[in-house]
């Protein structure tokens, strides 16, 4: 490790080791505090003032980023440069929504062109139902998108299918018209287990409501084409193998949104994405949305030792965003060593989690407020309702969602509770709340495709500035791999040196002898 970069981070623990004044006080001892630490674009409101995070660890934070090379890494990401150092690759999903190199901006816009074509052609079509068929990015980014923004579109209904489980195709099919269905196989290789055993299956169904030539109603999206065809799949759609599963719903892969949305909300996605990735380039690093969330991630678990980050949408539309954060973050930068291949000395990623408010009040708030866990909560919102009941409804969340903050912060001193618990002293010990537990807040102005291009893309961002600043490679998951490979032997009934919980498992489960106790 450079000199320059050890010096910094021992600065960074040693500051983090220290003790440091409350987070509620810093409002007067910092007095540049919310201008420092609030920020608005793209119709975004971020507010990261209630983190606990100070001036200091700002400044040492800076500076790693500098010694680190996040102005270099970042232009190499926009170039098409190499980042994803252990694959040899470039990473090039800024390109599919029009940043960065020319040559691979133009590239992009051609698959994205063909993809239009498609999607107007089948939207005008019969089909009135779409199975999309997935695993990993591959679903998770169509999913949230479909919820998010296209509940109401005037396209055919999308229903997405990524778990093996045959109970989850089962259901989607039983939703759809075979006579009315397409068929959306998304397997960047083609190779995908999971994803051609449901789509063979999904085939056998059109089959057998008599469908012919089943395959042909099929579109393949992948970066391996020759294969797709070889499949039999009607249409085939491509994207760029530089493009990352997580990172693809900028691609073809976005094709059922289109379906079901239009081009035009497809373009504002792609747009307001746009907007952030220009932010993201041109911006300083005291006035940089995702820098700032970056380092008081990195702050927060590598420094401090806070092993989780909660993310709570107080918006049903977003309900599917702490999944989609989960594969972007842990995936991205769950990594045990540098991209070196040196063992890390810090922890890197911690565990994402979450849910929607207000139901998360009634669950997992116990623990944010007063159990032994403390990591950063980010609460989400949206100015503006997306349906047309009372107003009451929309009042009541926003007001819940700021309390939380405010709550997690102000905490209940025991004199307070024992003023409430009328001098019970063991009743008021369980009424405290410690607080000065940290919270950040995103408010968006309104949820349509342009703000939730951007706040994916301010996602993205956060992600990629929090693995330079640790000095690791967020663009490969070789951990994703090693499950397969065992599976694979398991289903072939190879086990080989498997531990013997796993092979007295496998006869329980798996061997054709076994059977009921």
């Amino acid at each position: 490790m450079d000199a320059g970069v050890s010096s910094i981070e021992a600065a960074l623990a040693a500051h983090a080791a220290s003790e440091r004044p409350p987070i509620r006080t810093r409002f007067a001892s910092e007095e540049d505090r919310m201008a420092t630490l609030r920020l608005k674009l793209a119709g975004i409101r971020f507010d990261w003032s209630r983190l606990d995070i100070d001036t200091q660890a700002l400044a040492l934070l800076g500076r790693l980023a500098d010694a680190r090379g996040l102005a270099g890494a970042r232009e190499r990401l926009a170039a098409g440069g190499l980042v994803n150092t252990s694959e040899h690759r470039a990473a090039t999903h800024m390109a599919e929504r029009g940043s960065g190199n020319a040559a691979l901006v133009a590239e992009a816009a051609a698959g994205d062109a063909a993809l239009v074509a498609l999607a107007t052609q089948l939207r005008g079509g019969a089909m009135r139902h779409v199975l999309h068929i997935g695993i990993g990015g591959s679903a998770l980014g169509p999913a949230l998108l479909l919820d998010a923004l296209a509940r109401d579109g005037d396209g055919p209904a999308v229903e997405v299918v990524s778990n093996i489980d045959g109970e989850a195709l089962s259901r989607a099919m039983a939703r759809c018209d075979p006579a009315t269905t397409l068929i959306v196989v998304v397997s960047k290789t083609f190779t995908t287990a999971e994803t051609l055993t449901n789509a063979a299956s999904a085939v056998a169904w059109l089959e057998a409501a008599g469908v012919a030539d089943a395959r042909a109603r099929c579109v393949a999206v992948t970066a391996a084409p020759d294969k797709a065809r070889a499949w039999g799949a009607g249409h085939v759609l491509g994207f760029a193998e530089t493009v990352g599963g997580r990172y693809s719903l900028w691609s073809a892969v976005g094709l059922p949104f289109v379906l079901r949305a239009g081009p035009d909300a497809w373009a504002a996605l792609k747009a307001g994405a746009a907007m952030m990735d220009a932010h993201f380039l041109g911006s300083e690093w005291t006035a940089n949305a995702p820098v700032l969330a970056a380092m008081a991630d990195v702050w927060a678990a590598r420094f401090c030792g806070q092993a989780t980050r909660g993310v709570f949408a107080y918006d049903e539309r977003l309900r599917l965003l702490p999944a989609f954060l989960q594969q972007l973050e842990m995936e991205s930068n769950g990594k045990r060593v540098t991209a070196e291949g040196v063992a890390v000395d810090r922890p890197t990623a911690p565990v994402t989690w979450g849910g929607t408010g207000t139901d998360a009040q009634h669950a997992v708030f116990q623990l944010l407020h007063q159990g032994t866990v403390i990591g950063p909560v980010e609460l989400l919102a949206v100015r503006t309702p997306g349906h047309a009941l009372d107003p009451a409804h929309h009042r009541q969340l926003l007001a819940n969602c700021l309390a939380q903050g405010a709550a997690l912060l102000a905490g209940r001193s025991m004199e307070e509770a024992l003023a409430l618990a009328g001098g019970d002293a063991a009743l008021a010990a369980a009424r405290t709340f410690p607080g000065n537990r940290p919270s950040s807040t995103i408010l968006l102005d309104r949820l349509d495709p342009h703000t939730l291009g951007a706040l994916l893309a301010f996602y993205e961002h956060r992600t990629f500035a929090a693995a330079v600043l640790m000095g690791i490679n967020p663009f490969d998951q070789w951990g994703v791999e090693l499950g397969k490979e065992l599976a694979d032997r398991v289903m072939d009934g190879t086990l080989g040196d498997l531990d013997p919980s796993t092979a007295a498992l496998f006869e329980e489960a798996l061997s054709e002898q076994a059977g009921p106790d």
